[in-house]
């Protein structure tokens, strides 16, 4: 069985030089989280604030980015530990944000996650709002849109999540054209472990990954 480095090794030379990597630290050890960074990894993704905590105490981490569903009650330490939150999708989530920002005088970087596949069970905008979740989002001083998320649909054929990467990429692409204040078209976060590949030739210059580098949880 490969090992992590071996995994991320791999993976980094596969990846275009413009496509960013961030390992899914879900459920992973602080000493697994430690063995990525060292392998060449700078960004870890985190799913819970708790472990990113946790796992900020046991290891030097560059860049710490949220990726999952933010509780209100946690805003506070996830604005205090994190350097991008890439899960906003509400206003009522974004001035949570932006008012503990204003309180710990902190600008938060942020992508506005989309629900590509329009699946009612996830989080996340449909494509057609997102516009004006965006353009009410940039008045806001403390957050700074830097792009957008989104997941894509899980167990759908190669073309059905290929239509959701690119309607997500079209949608990014149109928001440049806005013009907005605060708001810049910096990152495209597409794929996961499964679909990485497939997101990066539609347009993604960040993939979240977490099996195909840490292994299967259990």
């Amino acid at each position: 069985m490969a090992t992590i480095c071996e995994n991320i090794q791999t993976i980094l030379a596969e990846l275009p030089s413009h496509v960013q990597l961030v390992a899914v630290a879900k459920t992973r050890t602080a000493d697994e989280v430690t063995t990525a960074l060292n392998a060449g990894v700078s960004i870890i993704g985190e799913n819970y604030v708790q472990e990113g905590i946790n796992h900020s105490h046991s290891a030097n981490i560059p860049c710490l980015h949220f990726i999952g569903s933010l509780q209100k009650n946690k805003v506070r330490q996830a604005v205090k530990l994190f350097n991008m939150i890439e899960t906003v999708d509400s206003v009522a989530l974004a001035n949570q944000i932006e008012k503990e920002c204003a309180k710990q005088s902190k600008t938060m970087p942020v992508l506005i996650e989309v629900n590509s596949g329009r699946e009612k069970q996830k989080s996340g905008v449909l494509p057609e709002n997102a516009p004006q979740l965006i353009k009410a989002i940039s008045e806001m001083a403390h957050l700074h849109v830097e792009g957008i998320m989104t997941m894509g649909p899980l167990a759908c054929l190669e073309q059905e999540l290929r239509s959701c990467f690119n309607e997500t990429r079209q949608l990014y692409e149109h928001i440049a054209t806005m013009r907005l204040a605060n708001v810049e078209m910096k990152y495209l976060s597409m794929g996961m472990s499964d679909s990485y590949r497939l997101a990066v030739e539609e347009g993604a210059n960040i993939v979240r990954l977490g099996s195909c580098i840490f292994g299967p949880r259990f």
